[in-house]
């Protein structure tokens, strides 16, 4: 029999739950369904979502050939078998076939392109899933001629109606068996699953499977045989799709935007996913200097010992020196003064006529360099009152260009070297 999870993809659109704001009734992609009017379309969100359960539905509604093709297995010569089928006009009478590529992402642009020339003239009617952004892992001119729509994670309510429906089902479901589950147990079932109905699903097969009948011959789900059989929350966060990204990014903004406690949050999020802790350690530097720089160059000293540190010590007791260092660039004032600075002069030196160096702190070290002007006039600043003299040092080209630029509510130090 196969699992619990396969056997619950709904058949019919009244049966999906979740993604109302794409597939709710008069929606775009419910009326194409419902007309059997589809057009390729990129299915993109994270696991569990009904990406495949949505196809399945289209699959069973379609006067249109269906055919599914796992990207991870399949090849042009698949695609070339499926168009092939699709203009027989004596198996297939509308000439046309919707093609269901799951994990759309995995095929190179070699596959990809053999697919473009059959969408493009209408043959093929793609629907390609992916947990990755689709606009970086599918070729552009597949994009141009799909509409993209983008599924979340399902809601904790959408999860428990369909654990409950599951529940009550006896032709797919669990309603065949004499079950007594109380309703906490199935809160936390939906909450565990983070939006994802297969792990719900899968965990709620698991605690049926192995609880033993009391003496009326009643299955009790609990919520500790709940907790038994998922064990652990599932990870919202993983490394290899765009969820990556998302975190990350966020991990980023809340140090930046001085909130300690987001920044614990999408540190911990990393953390129990997984994620390559001198990666993270690597952003904190990065953002020591870009965020916090001359405002508290002390930051820069912390993240770096805090990178070595957890390049020496490791996890588990890297979290703490990782959060030690997150927080230090959470807490410290900000200044991206450098950041900007030197993109403006890198900017410059790519797109601007930026002369040469001025001769008087051009190099004059080798004999002889000098009669030809190196180092003439050169001023040594420390021959001079608290080390500092007026001399030009910008090439002539630039005499007037201004790359370091502090603002007015930046530190003291900086205010400082203004003056």
């Amino acid at each position: 029999m196969e699992p619990l999870a396969y056997r619950m993809k709904p058949t019919k659109l009244e049966d999906f739950y979740g993604q109302e704001e794409i597939v709710g009734k008069d929606k775009l992609l419910y009326r194409l369904i419902k007309a059997d009017k589809l057009t390729s379309a990129i299915f993109w969100g994270p696991p569990g979502c009904g990406k495949t359960s949505l196809a399945r539905v289209i699959a069973s509604t379609t006067k249109n050939k269906f055919v599914t093709l796992n990207a991870t297995t399949a090849g042009v010569s698949d695609i070339k078998s499926v168009v092939e089928s699709a203009q027989n006009i004596f198996t297939n009478p509308t000439g046309k076939v919707i093609l269901f590529i799951d994990e759309i992402h995995r095929f190179n642009k070699l596959q990809q392109d053999a697919l473009l020339p059959h969408v493009e003239k209408g043959t093929v009617i793609l629907i390609g899933a992916t947990t990755e952004n689709p606009y970086f892992s599918v070729n552009k001119a597949l994009i141009s001629r799909s509409t993209v729509f983008k599924f979340k994670e399902l809601q904790q309510e959408d999860i428990k109606k369909i654990l409950e429906n599951c529940i009550k089902d006896k032709e797919n479901g669990l309603g065949n068996y004499n079950l007594n589950i109380d309703k906490e147990a199935l809160e936390y079932i939906s909450m565990c699953s983070n939006g994802d109905v297969r792990t719900a699903l899968n965990a709620l097969e698991l605690a049926v499977i192995t609880t033993d009948m009391d003496k009326e011959g009643v299955i009790n789900i609990t919520r500790d045989v709940a907790i038994n059989c998922v064990q652990q929350k599932k990870a919202v966060y993983d490394k290899t799709d765009d969820s990556h990204y998302d975190v990350i990014s966020a991990f980023i903004k809340s140090m930046r935007g001085s909130d300690p406690d987001a920044t614990l949050h999408y540190l911990a999020r990393m953390l129990d996913a997984g994620e390559d802790p001198m990666f993270i350690a690597r952003r904190i530097v990065i953002q020591s200097s870009e965020d916090v720089g001359l405002a508290n160059s002390d930051a820069l000293k912390v993240a770096v010992a805090a990178m070595n540190a957890v390049h020496q010590i490791g996890m588990p007791e890297a979290r703490i020196i990782l959060a030690q260092a997150a927080l230090t660039v959470a807490l410290s004032p900000k200044s991206n003064t450098s950041y900007r600075g030197i993109n403006k002069a890198l900017e410059d030196v790519k797109q601007k006529d930026i002369g040469q160096v001025p001769m008087h702190i051009r190099n004059s070290v080798a004999k002889g360099m000098e009669q030809f002007g190196y180092g003439d006039g050169y001023k040594y600043p420390h021959d001079y009152k608290y080390g500092k003299v007026e001399q030009q040092y910008l090439p002539d080209k630039l005499i007037n260009e201004k790359y370091f630029e502090p603002r007015e509510w930046e530190n003291f130090y900086e205010k400082e070297e203004k003056e």
